[in-house]
């Protein structure tokens, strides 16, 4: 089954006339393909680069995913469709769980930025409340938690050198580029004044670590960017979500993904936040989620607080350049007006985890 749509967001509609004409030249099988042929719906999910269903009716009877930047976006490196392509490109022959590209292009005549088209990844998708027909016990949740730890550890012993993939990445200095950028990127989108935010990132600069060697870095890994088989849970067999991938320090993946894992005691404007049943009863939490990365790969966590409050930063900037997008009238969608909310709680997660020592 795929993941729920809804019709199209006002505000984010995509020109089919112009999208068919891009198929019949770019996509073998779709001569005589035309608007009556297509029909668009959106995914609810994400708050960065759009996502759509893209239905082709008979004869052509195929399905089709595609992404794009959001609407009003000045923040180009975050909304790289070329990298994404790219990676996706490179990684699929030897990560199964990576999505087949079937199209792409630069030219933003066609839709108006960057896009490219992949096939669906049918399976079941955990967000805050579980999949149609589902039933989230303790069990499930346990099972979840686990699968996501493990798939973050599967997607990190792919061989980035014997697969050619260094290339896709600088791992020289990453730590140090990703503290920087990010900081470099709040101040351009800041809007209101946050005290937890410049001093986490002050103990940042001053607490970067050495880094194990490189793999792939996925860099949004969570439970509601993995697709999973409906008959096995703990089977993966998709990976969403590639537009900020690269070749660096496999930690700030685990960081990022326990940035993510909100607990059941977690203060009430964190759970508001919650991307997936992390916070169920039977889900580890997050210092077992962290122990048993290190058990599967062997790596050496003992630094992981940096990691941790790195990816609750880094998530803080992204929310605040959303919201500063919709402040700014480039975008309408509601959902952004309480993303300076979301800067506030994890800015302030980053300094309890600092403090405290602990994720």
């Amino acid at each position: 089954m795929l993941d729920r749509t809804r019709k199209v967001r006002p505000g984010e509609e995509l020109d089919v006339e112009k999208l068919c004409a891009f198929l019949v030249e770019k996509v073998p099988g779709l001569a005589g393909l035309t608007a009556s042929h297509v029909v668009v719906e959106q995914f609810p999910g994400g708050h960065s680069n759009l996502t759509y269903l893209v239905r082709l009716g008979a004869p052509f009877a195929r399905d089709l995913v595609l992404r794009r930047p959001p609407f009003g976006n000045q923040v180009k490196t975050a909304h790289d469709m070329g990298r994404e392509v790219r990676v996706l490109t490179k990684l699929a022959p030897v990560y199964a769980p990576a999505p087949r590209v079937v199209a792409s292009t630069e030219d933003e005549s066609v839709l108006g930025a960057p896009f490219y088209l992949m096939d669906p990844v049918e399976g079941l998708i955990f967000r805050r409340t579980p999949p149609a027909g589902v039933t989230l016990d303790a069990a499930l949740a346990r099972t979840l938690s686990e699968t996501c730890v493990d798939g973050l550890a599967e997607l990190h012993a792919v061989d980035v050198e014997k697969h050619g993939l260094l290339e896709l990445g600088k791992p020289e200095g990453f730590v140090r580029r990703q503290v920087t950028g990010w900081a470099e990127r709040y101040e351009k989108a800041k809007t209101d004044d946050i005290p937890d935010v410049p001093w986490v990132v002050s103990w940042l600069m001053d607490h970067q670590p050495v880094s194990p060697p490189p793999t792939i870095v996925h860099n949004d890994w969570k439970l509601d960017n993995l697709v999973l088989d409906p008959t096995d849970p703990r089977r993966i067999v998709g990976v969403l979500d590639w537009e900020m991938a690269t070749v660096g320090d496999p930690l700030m993946d685990v960081g990022t993904m326990l940035s993510y894992w909100v607990e059941k005691g977690d203060p009430d404007e964190l759970q508001m936040m919650a991307f997936g049943p992390t916070n169920v009863d039977g889900s580890l939490t997050r210092r077992e989620a962290a122990a048993r990365y290190a058990s599967k790969t062997g790596r050496d966590l003992s630094g992981i607080v940096f990691y941790y409050a790195f990816a609750c930063f880094k998530t803080a900037v992204v929310a605040q350049q959303i919201y500063a997008r919709y402040k700014k009238g480039l975008t309408k969608d509601e959902r952004f007006a309480m993303m300076i909310f979301g800067v506030r709680a994890l800015g302030a997660a980053a300094r309890r985890g600092i403090e405290s020592g602990t994720v």
